[in-house]
């Protein structure tokens, strides 16, 4: 695993800690500060934000990660059907469906998400869903869930676009 990670964190909303109490709820890998390796996503993030509920603007945040041994990590490798289930069970319950400090995996996007939502209603079987599935490309994302995995945080630049 790789001691130190870069990543991005797009938002409508200008901070300067990262406050876990306003993490959204039912989410793929469950509530948490979400982040992605890819500058361009986290931008589209924070666009498709700001288009849908206002705020302070478009920012994109820098961060590096330091992965410690101490971090409960899981890591989907690729979209298989643990991947699948995991996605189902936090964004149904809600709330953290397991005991990870951090989740990295893909990333279920507008062209996914009607598979995913389908799955969930039981319209499709996981193996329907799969066969669906694997012909997208989908890009990464990472889930931080609590204090000890926050400690690991850094910001390290942020991006205002358009304000």
């Amino acid at each position: 695993m790789l001691d130190k990670l870069t990543l991005y964190h797009g938002s409508n909303c200008n901070f300067t800690t990262v406050d876990l109490s306003k993490a959204n709820d039912k989410r793929d890998f469950g509530k948490g500060f979400y982040l992605t390796t890819l500058q361009s996503q986290a931008k589209d993030w924070a666009e498709v934000l700001f288009a849908r509920f206002g705020g302070d603007g478009i920012f994109v945040y820098e961060f590096e990660l330091e992965m410690k041994d101490y971090l409960n990590i899981k890591k989907f490798d690729k979209v298989s059907e643990d991947w699948l289930f995991f996605v189902r069970d936090n964004r149904v319950t809600g709330g953290i469906q397991h005991n990870y400090d951090i989740v990295r995996g893909a990333v279920a996007n507008d062209k996914t998400n009607r598979t995913l939502a389908l799955f969930v209603e039981g319209i499709y079987t996981a193996k329907e869903a799969m066969r669906k599935l694997r012909t997208n490309k989908l890009n990464d994302q990472l889930s931080i869930h609590n204090e000890k995995a926050l400690t690991c945080l850094k910001m390290i630049n942020k991006t205002s676009y358009g304000n």
